[in-house]
């Protein structure tokens, strides 16, 4: 009689789009801020500064998104316009712009620039459009919504596909809006009717993922300091600050980003985005203080490691370069992570498990070592404890474990313990909680050892686990 072959797991809980599912594979991009700002040695311009000022002179965007291409660096998100109104293309809706500055004698557009250069070098693009202007003078009235999103037109059809749309959550203040210097407060959970802009986003670039402290699709992480908290989780109910009911863009309890919610309602994973310097835009005091390879290598364990994505930022200086001393960095924390993650030693190990589903070789534990994504280790139904064993002919040493959930049915691991064959016994080394899209552990020391156990301790749901990977840092 024909063995009918078992069906994979039913969705648990929210599950990620094939959008979201591409976001996570990115691991690692770049946030660009220039601007005005970057002449007047301020991180928030205020919207009166003259374009004059704005003249790189050796701006080259194919030399930038080839460093970042090199150093392994998958997209780059520009800061089109930051909350000074400063907009990076000729834009129809403004005069505040590279038209009106002396680069490229007012015939640049520094996006097209980048975006050109970006699809030259296979690195992906995204746009940052500030929802705050403290430049126009219609800000803060109906009448700047049909400005903004005309904005958001210019950027979204202009310049081909974009991986990410970016909203900030800095909304309304004390500005130049037209010559009036004053403050204009605004209803952060209403004024900008965001779901009419979303479904904007949504129709020309179906395969963005918009971020906000509400996502739709990606959540701030709640800080600014590049880590994620332990657990994580991708799943997320958004609540409100000053309306608990009406979650927005900058009106959030946005701390609860840093670690998600167990069971949340929507998957909408972390951005956790960090200055390479102290401030997001170039300052001459910050020469010489960007954080060294090594506090880098730290918080790709603590955003990256943890099922989040990391969001670097960089700088231009006024001439329109990045800074030496910064691309040394890069380059430094790049070969760091290539030479770390060049060689699996658990590729090719004999795996073994306490529950295989349906006892179907479709669900084998041999597919966490095959290097494969799209296959994956899964248990019976009403199994969420069990034990994932990896055997070797000769002992391996490593001191990094990289493990990995099949998301693409939700995330389900609880807690975790990892432990090693010594003296007859198994010994633990590390007890954790959430998995998810990724989670990587560095070893305070290496360890040599001819088995690894995975105990999965808890779960929401039969176990999914597609990946179990060692490695050595040099």
């Amino acid at each position: 009689m024909r063995h009918e072959p078992s069906k994979p797991p039913a969705p648990y809980g929210a599950c990620p789009s094939p959008a979201q599912l591409a976001w996570h594979e990115l691991e690692r991009y770049a946030i660009l801020h220039f601007a005005l700002n970057t002449y007047t040695d301020a991180e928030w311009a205020f919207g009166d500064e003259s374009p004059r000022l704005f003249d790189p002179r050796d701006f080259d965007a194919d030399a930038l998104v080839r460093v970042l291409k090199e150093t392994g660096f998958s997209g780059l998100l520009l800061v089109a316009k930051h909350h000074g109104g400063f907009c990076l293309w000729p834009s129809a809706t403004t005069d505040f712009s590279v038209e009106a500055s002396p680069w490229r004698d007012g015939k640049g557009d520094m996006v097209r620039e980048f975006a050109d250069a970006c699809r030259a070098h296979g690195v992906k693009l995204g746009i940052y459009c500030s929802p705050w202007d403290r430049n126009h003078a219609t800000y803060g009235t109906p009448a700047y919504l049909d400005v903004y999103r005309t904005q958001l037109r210019e950027l979204l059809t202009g310049y081909g596909d974009l991986f990410t749309v970016w909203f900030d959550g800095a909304n309304g203040g004390d500005g130049f809006y037209g010559g009036a210097r004053e403050a204009r407060t605004i209803d952060r959970t209403t004024y900008y009717d965001w779901p009419t802009t979303w479904r904007m986003v949504r129709e020309l670039q179906q395969n963005a993922v918009l971020f906000s402290d509400v996502g739709p699709d990606i959540r701030w992480v709640g800080n600014e300091a590049g880590i994620a908290k332990d657990p994580h989780w991708a799943t997320y109910t958004p609540i409100g600050g000053s309306k608990p009911e009406a979650p927005a863009p900058g009106d959030t309890q946005y701390e609860r980003g840093e670690t998600g919610d167990r069971g949340g309602k929507f998957w909408i994973p972390a951005e956790c985005d960090v200055p390479l310097r102290p401030g997001w835009f170039w300052h001459a005091a910050h020469e010489g203080k960007a954080k060294t390879p090594a506090q880098l290598l730290e918080l790709y364990f603590a955003s990256v490691g943890r099922g989040a994505c990391l969001d670097l930022g960089i700088v231009l200086d006024p001439s329109g370069r990045m800074p030496t001393g910064d691309v040394d960095v890069l380059r430094a924390f790049s070969a760091t992570l290539r030479s770390t993650f060049a060689q699996d030693f658990a590729r090719g190990a004999i795996a073994r498990a306490t529950n295989v589903r349906g006892e179907d070789a479709a669900f084998s534990p041999q597919h966490v070592v095959d290097g494969h994504a799209p296959t994956y280790w899964a248990t019976d139904d009403d199994v969420t404890t069990a034990e994932l064993t990896l055997e070797f002919d000769a002992p391996v040493t490593f001191d990094v474990v990289r493990l990995r959930e099949h998301v693409e049915f939700g995330q389900r691991v609880a807690r975790f313990t990892l432990q090693v064959a010594e003296g007859g016994a198994w010994r633990t080394i590390h007890e954790g909680s959430t998995i998810g899209a990724r989670r990587l552990v560095k070893l305070d020391a290496p360890r040599t050892t001819s088995a690894v156990r995975v105990r999965i301790d808890e779960a929401l749901a039969c176990p999914t686990l597609s990946e179990v990977a060692l490695f050595r840092m040099e």
